[in-house]
């Protein structure tokens, strides 16, 4: 029997436990989950409430449901998509240094492309955004702001592909960015490692769009790692 559920999070709580238990290889890839009447009292939940989990499960590609069938663990890491990183980050602080990584190699293609086939407006929205950052209130709306200048980033190279890839790697870490902060406290340090990338759009420059960007996600990530405080996640099992 498993430890009953606490009404006030119950699909949370649910959600949590059922993907723990997924991830854990507890409900193995490709194995049914026990019939919903069963697994549903086994946590002390109403089946509403479980459906509810597992469209949340669903959504997150752990898992799929047939009419007739039941619901199965999808081979997620065969099968699964970046729709998974804001899972698996809020579960294991591990995730965010794969994502740094990526972030880094990423942006500098970005910002190398961007220089070279940006246009006018491309340019105003890069230096209006630097604008946003620094007269950012406060730590969260500059760091929004900051995200929003890789969006538009990612939109002036003009290949659609590197702006949802971008979405997806902000998606990755935004859940937790109140753990990563600490490079948004101040508005104008925040505004200044970006405006250099901005200009060397402006003047055409990949190689020092390259270079910019690589300065910008090293001392980010430098800041955000030195932060006192952890993204609220759990180590990884094995």
């Amino acid at each position: 029997m498993e430890e009953p559920i606490t009404r006030d999070t119950t699909v949370d709580a649910l959600e949590r436990r059922l993907r723990d238990a997924i991830i854990d290889g507890r409900h193995p890839v490709g194995a049914l989950l026990p019939p919903e009447r069963e697994l549903a009292a086994s946590y002390g939940v109403n089946r509403t409430t479980l459906k509810h989990a597992f469209v949340r499960l669903m959504q997150s590609g752990l898992v799929e449901t047939r009419h007739g069938v039941g619901t199965r663990v999808r081979d997620f890491w065969r099968l699964g998509t970046a729709e998974l990183l804001p899972v698996l980050v809020l579960r294991d602080d591990a995730w965010l240094g794969e994502i740094f990584e990526v972030r880094r190699q990423v942006g500098a293609l970005i910002g190398a492309l961007a220089a070279r086939r940006a246009g006018p407006p491309d340019v105003a929205a890069l230096r209006q955004q630097v604008t946003a950052v620094r007269t950012g209130s406060d730590s969260d709306q500059v760091q929004l702001a900051d995200a929003e200048f890789h969006r538009t980033l990612a939109r002036a190279t003009g290949n659609r592909v590197y702006l949802l890839m971008t979405n997806t790697l902000l998606g990755g870490y935004l859940p937790v960015r109140q753990a990563l902060a600490q490079p948004f406290q101040d508005a104008a340090a925040a505004a200044d490692r970006l405006h250099p990338v901005a200009e060397a759009v402006a003047a055409g420059d990949g190689d020092a769009a390259r270079r910019t960007v690589e300065a910008y996600m090293t001392d980010t990530e430098a800041l955000m790692r030195a932060q006192g405080d952890k993204p609220p996640a759990r180590r990884r099992r094995r």
